[in-house]
């Protein structure tokens, strides 16, 4: 972390309205300019690092809300982060950090051996069991929240039936590398596979390499800066070994990580190139806007767009999937009020912290049931699942759904 980052709030308050936490509190604690400050008194050593100011710091989401309101550039939520892993490096990681985030998330086929049991869990009619029964209410609330936000799980992960090289349908006009997400892989491996049949489908060879691991978002959430720098060095090496013009993925949460590899490995120009070609998938279908619009069939519904956090306050990216909805002949599109407003997913922030999350989250919820819309789009598979839970709970005729998703069904007619 550089001291002039610290520096460089000016406490204009320009953030204050953006950043979910004050809203809800209003204390300048749990302001981004609050933490930016409380740092900084670290930092210069007129302040202590302890309990109180740990549980202010923690309670910001890193949605990065505040960087883009911010008119000197102040990214107070990587601050933060990057805090966090000075801070963490110096006592190192607890047993089950370094289960989860070393010996667990590192490994796909681990990954992927993990949801077996959660599989024959939905499909033996045990979790209609225990859910109607309330017995998860005999165990630590956090586990509740998880099995909460659990939606059915595919037949298997996508990485193990995917090709490694999907061919161009008609004309080859580039190749390009997949990055297949954990999640996305193992929960929402139809929107992925949608993915790859668009990008196919535009005349794209597609390599998806079998053995790449984590982006490492789950390493920089545990502020496990090592695991996380560990992973980012073996993906730049792996797709390094691929002529590829592009890298994509329909992960806002990996593409926001992907591209900042370059920062997290100062020094490897390898690190540097593989950042500079990652594209979301929103980009590079965007690219291809009148080839698509004539696959595109008509889809009388009515939608909504949340800008995931991941995709539009770290990368940028507001108008690529609005353009590609407007592409769809009969869709009513409705833009809902805050569409960029967190929520409250942010990783495991919604078991971490799930008071603060849930009243995030209410704000989002009001919202989208504002607009009238049947189908909620987004694309970060924290948010789907977060989304997915609250709309299933107040309003069950809303249907969640990625932006690949979406295409395809309009595409299928």
């Amino acid at each position: 972390m550089e001291y002039v980052d610290l520096l460089n709030c000016m406490r204009c308050g320009m953030c204050l309205p953006h950043c979910p936490t004050y809203k809800e509190t209003f204390l300048e604690t749990a302001s981004p300019r609050g933490r930016v400050a409380l740092v900084r008194k670290i930092q210069d050593g007129d302040l202590e690092v302890n309990e109180r100011t740990l549980e202010y710091l923690t309670l910001c989401l890193d949605c990065q809300a505040c960087a883009t309101a911010c008119p000197c550039g102040v990214n107070a939520g990587e601050l933060v982060a990057e805090f966090k892993c000075e801070e963490k490096g110096k006592g190192g990681l607890s047993f089950m950090e370094d289960l989860i985030l070393r010996k667990l998330v590192p490994h796909p086929e681990r990954l992927e051996n993990a949801m077996v049991p959660l599989r024959l869990y939905q499909r033996s009619g045990l979790q209609t069991l225990v859910r109607s029964l309330g017995i998860l209410k005999m165990f630590p609330p956090a586990l509740g929240r998880m099995e909460g936000l659990l939606p059915r799980l595919p037949a298997k992960p996508l990485r193990k039936s995917l090709l490694e090289v999907t061919p161009a349908v008609g004309e080859e006009k580039g190749t390009v590398g997949f990055f297949l997400g954990c999640v996305m892989s193992l929960i929402f491996s139809e929107a992925s596979h949608a993915t790859v049949q668009l990008l196919s489908g535009l005349g794209y060879k597609v390599v998806t390499p079998k053995a790449q691991k984590c982006c490492g978002a789950p390493n920089m959430l545990g502020s496990d800066l090592k695991g996380l720098r560990d992973l980012a060095t073996y993906n730049v090496d792996l797709f390094g070994g691929y002529d590829l013009e592009f890298i994509v993925t329909d992960c806002g949460g990996c593409g926001a990580e992907l591209k900042k590899y370059g920062h997290h490995l100062p020094g490897n120009s390898r690190a540097e190139g593989f950042s500079a070609k990652v594209r979301d998938i929103s980009e590079i279908l965007a690219l291809h806007a009148d080839d698509l619009k004539k696959k595109l069939k008509p889809l009388h519904r009515i939608v909504t767009w949340h800008d995931a956090c991941h995709i539009a306050h770290c990368q940028g990216i507001r108008q690529q999937p609005r353009t590609l909805m407007d592409l769809i002949p009969g869709l009513d599109f409705r833009e809902m009020n805050d569409a960029d407003a967190c929520c409250g997913s942010a990783g495991t922030y919604n078991v971490a912290r799930p008071e603060m999350s849930d009243r995030i989250l209410e704000r989002k919820v009001s919202s989208i049931l504002a607009t009238g819309a049947e189908y909620l789009v987004t694309a970060n598979p924290g948010c789907l699942l977060q989304l997915k839970k609250a709309l299933s709970e107040t309003s069950p005729k809303v249907k969640v759904v990625h932006l690949t998703e979406l295409l395809s069904e309009s595409i299928k007619g």
